[in-house]
């Protein structure tokens, strides 16, 4: 596994550090005005999302690799809801924030 605090991307592991800590406000920092993501290939609403998969039901990341300089990322994901399960990440960043994340089973 590669920590939070070893990831190439420092946005990438601002968002990665902000979902382990359950740190919405810091999660929320590191996302541009109206960000948008995919999950499984379907957009999603960025805030109804995180609630569900991430804030009420202890969402965490174990990044497994990463690659295309840090902007992809293969992860152990777990939470109350589905248990764990390998995920794929896609980051899109703008000007130090994350405009667009898609992920979904790898």
């Amino acid at each position: 596994m590669i920590a939070p605090s070893q990831l190439t991307d420092p946005t990438v592991r601002a968002f990665v550090t902000a979902v382990n800590a359950g740190d919405q406000n810091a999660f929320r920092a590191v996302l541009t005005e109206g960000a948008t993501m995919s999950d499984d290939g379907s957009d999603r609403d960025v805030a109804q999302w995180a609630e569900k998969e991430i804030w009420s039901s202890n969402g965490h990341m174990d990044v497994e690799k990463e690659s295309d300089g840090g902007l992809a990322l293969v992860v152990d994901y777990r939470n109350d809801t589905w248990g764990e399960m390998r995920t794929a990440w896609r980051f899109v960043t703008d000007n130090g924030r994350i405009s667009r994340f898609e992920t979904g089973q790898a």
